[in-house]
């Protein structure tokens, strides 16, 4: 079967290289599927992989991308959630299947071979049925930014201020799910396009950070007193605009540690009286909890670009271009 696997290199920042090999179709064990892929989506966990740029060591060879979406195309010994023929989509942690965050474990394109090939076995647990008005291609972009952005906004609703930060797949599935809730959603980004792309998915105010440097202040301005909920992507590098954009109160969801900065200022934190709250994804149980929200409402994630397979590599450097608005996806 074609795959592609990590290699170390000259291509991406930090020496990575995603080329294509050749493997033999798995078979499925007791308890596996056998998934044939017919999308994958990246992430910027992806990316940072690629480039040998990621905090845990990935060893050369790797197939990378941790989700994606396929067909089962056969069933091992004593499996029950899923039959030849089912859709399905991967869920980013494999093992975290109900309740509270248990650990970290092991995750496809790290620890385990990932969802950039034709065919996938894997535990049968680890899987969840595909919305069924959603495409191979849409479904595959839900595993992590949608259940990350899932998380993030629990508990959102009407009356309720939602900031965002730029225009990537977590910050746009946030803003759906948040007007889905009724809230008010207002947005950061670099761009007059992407401004005019966000408020057409609802967001009520667009502040552009580049000719906005104190957004945060400005954030505060618009919403009459701080945004209650903040997604937080890029880390040390903006928590010192979101500090100044929550409400008194409110509650910081860090999803993502993208933008370079130094820490936070304690002090203004702890007179916001705010919660920072880290976000790991979710659970199985979340994922077919917000697939049922999905469903009801048909929501339809928002597609920056898709490559075909074979061009697997130009989608990495599209995706680290950064010019995007939602997310980047495979088509196998």
């Amino acid at each position: 079967m074609r795959t592609f696997q990590v290699r170390a290199g000259d291509g991406l920042p930090g020496g990575g290289l995603v080329t294509p090999a050749e493997r033999p179709v798995p078979s499925p064990s007791a308890g596996e599927v056998l998934v044939r892929v017919k999308a994958s989506s990246l992430n910027a966990r992806d990316l940072l992989i690629a480039a040998g740029r990621y905090s845990v060591e990935v060893p050369p060879g790797r197939i990378p991308l941790s989700d994606g979406s396929g067909v089962v195309e056969a069933v091992g010994d004593g499996v029950s959630r899923f039959r030849v023929g089912d859709r399905v989509v991967s869920t980013f942690h494999p093992t975290w299947l109900y309740g509270r965050f248990p650990a970290w474990g092991e995750l496809h394109g790290t620890q385990r071979d990932g969802w950039l090939t034709e065919y996938i076995a894997l535990d049968e647990q680890s899987l969840v049925a595909a919305p069924d008005h959603l495409s191979f291609e849409e479904a595959a972009t839900l595993p992590c930014a949608a259940l990350t952005a899932w998380s993030a906004v629990s508990g959102v609703g009407p009356g309720d201020a939602l900031l965002v930060q730029g225009s990537g797949g977590v910050s746009v599935f946030a803003l759906q799910f948040a007007r889905l809730a009724g809230a008010r959603v207002v947005a950061t980004t670099s761009s007059e396009e992407k401004a005019r792309r966000l408020t057409a998915l609802g967001a009520s105010d667009v502040v552009n950070y580049l000719s906005t440097p104190e957004w945060g202040a400005r954030v505060r301005a618009l919403t009459d007193g701080g945004a209650d909920r903040v997604v937080e992507i890029g880390g040390a590098g903006t928590l010192s605009q979101s500090i100044d954009a929550v409400a008194y109160g409110g509650q910081i969801a860090l999803v993502g540690n993208l933008a370079s900065g130094s820490g936070m200022d304690i002090t203004r934190f702890f007179r916001r009286a705010a919660t920072l709250r880290s976000i790991s994804v979710g659970s199985r149980s979340d994922f077919e909890q917000m697939n049922k929200v999905i469903a009801r409402h048909r929501l339809r994630p928002v597609i920056d670009r898709v490559f075909p397979f074979d061009e697997a590599p130009e989608a990495f450097s599209h995706f680290e271009k950064g010019s995007r608005v939602g997310k980047v996806v495979i088509s196998h």
